[in-house]
């Protein structure tokens, strides 16, 4: 087997390992350190003689040994690990069990004890398999103040004394809202990045998306669930349409259509039509419909926006979230105009979740240029650009700027 098939084949194992470890013996955070020690074992091991017969029962063999000995290292826990060393590990499970400890996981991740960061952090780190320094380039931080955040999360855990398995039926609901919403940012995050030279990660969103698979594997018949891969894959499938040549971003009114995902997108809106009728609707169907409109249009001009106001005024109703209202205000100007959509934009003004955010000044330079007001609209672009920390988006800004008429001196 090749070295990249064996990369796969591990990242699908870590975390049927972790889980059916944990499981057994509890310890997640010692746990987590002895899949990692059998991950570099395997990759090594199996790169020089070959995969072993029952891949899963070799890589959770060689957990729990290493896990026995990280144990009979603390001296103050002999006892236990006296016991965990007499205990045997079945070397088989039917895949619903697999399947229950990767959700279980999940849920362990999102722990609302967790902060957001923190759940985003521990996800990528125990489920996704990805290393420290891995996460800590994706967020732009150093590789020392991740160790710190992952570590600190494995101590909360540890300290909960969260048993491990699935969530009281009462907890339920919330928790696995808490997963999504850290699939959900960490998708944004690799679609769009906040900060840094690029515009997008690609490892980071593919990540997102194979973690969203699994769940949507394990819940087939959640609806929300469902919505937010759909989602994924819709916004996704716009990906390679997103920049030029030289990484510079394209909006999507000028994005050659030709290049977005046919297959994703045929995916994406087979998912979501399957999800809505099911109700209740949730934000991540409301969104992943929007995403069909835009996807599904031949071309800008054929965007059916009043579609699109409605969807947003639905979401309105559904989420508290300034950004559902700035990109309704956009939805409405392209179709009453775009002193409607400025007149929405004034009462964001306020809004202090936006004070910092070069969104709402982005999206009045837009109005603004559609109204054929140049001055007004460069300031806004310039002022955008100045507040974002996203490289290609000052670029962007900062062009459009330059091709608008400078202020009468």
């Amino acid at each position: 087997m090749a070295g990249d098939r064996v990369e796969v084949l591990l990242r699908e194992l870590a975390p049927q390992a972790l889980g059916a470890v944990v499981r057994r013996y509890g310890h997640f955070d010692l746990a987590e350190d002895a899949v990692q020690e059998a991950l570099l074992a395997a990759a090594t091991q199996w790169a020089e003689d070959g995969v072993p017969a029952n891949p899963r029962a070799w890589l959770i063999t060689v957990t729990a040994r290493r896990l026995t000995d990280l144990l009979r290292a603390e001296q103050a826990r002999r006892r236990r690990e006296d016991e965990v060393w007499r205990r045997e590990l079945p070397l088989t499970g039917s895949h619903t069990a697999d399947a229950d400890d990767t959700l279980v996981l999940l849920f362990m991740c999102c722990h609302p004890a967790l902060s957001p960061a923190s759940q985003i952090a521990l996800t990528l780190r125990a489920v996704g398999g990805l290393t420290t320094g891995e996460i800590a380039r994706a967020f732009m931080v150093p590789e020392s103040t991740m160790t710190r955040r992952i570590t600190r999360a494995k101590q909360s855990i540890k300290e909960s004394g969260i048993p491990f398995g699935l969530p009281p039926a009462a907890e339920r609901g919330d928790r696995l809202a808490a997963v999504m919403h850290a699939l959900y940012l960490i998708f944004n995050e690799g679609y769009a990045s906040t900060t840094g030279p690029l515009l997008h990660r690609v490892e980071l969103a593919a990540e997102a998306i194979r973690l969203t698979r699994i769940v949507h594997r394990l819940l087939p018949h959640d609806p929300e669930v469902t919505g937010l891969l759909a989602l994924m894959l819709l916004t996704d499938a716009r990906r390679l349409a997103r920049t030029g040549p030289n990484g510079e971003l394209i909006p999507m009114a000028e994005q050659d259509r030709n290049r977005w995902d046919a297959e994703q997108i045929a995916e994406g809106v087979a998912l979501v039509s399957e999800a809505l009728p099911k109700g209740p609707t949730g934000q991540y169907q409301v969104q992943a419909a929007i995403a069909a409109l835009h996807d599904e249009a031949p071309t800008a001009d054929a965007t059916d926006w009043p579609q699109i106001v409605a969807l947003y005024e639905v979401l309105l109703e559904l989420s508290d979230n300034p950004m559902v209202a700035l990109n309704h205000a956009v939805a409405v100007a392209m179709t009453h105009g775009p002193r409607a959509g400025l007149t929405l934009l004034d009462k964001l003004a306020t809004d202090d979740r936006l004070a910092t955010d070069h969104r709402p000044y982005a999206v009045r330079a837009h109005l603004l240029e559609m109204a054929g007001d140049e001055v007004a609209a460069r300031e806004a672009y310039l002022a955008a650009a100045r507040r974002t920390t996203s490289l290609p988006r000052q670029r962007y800004l900062n062009a459009r700027a330059a091709r608008l008429a400078p202020p009468e001196k």
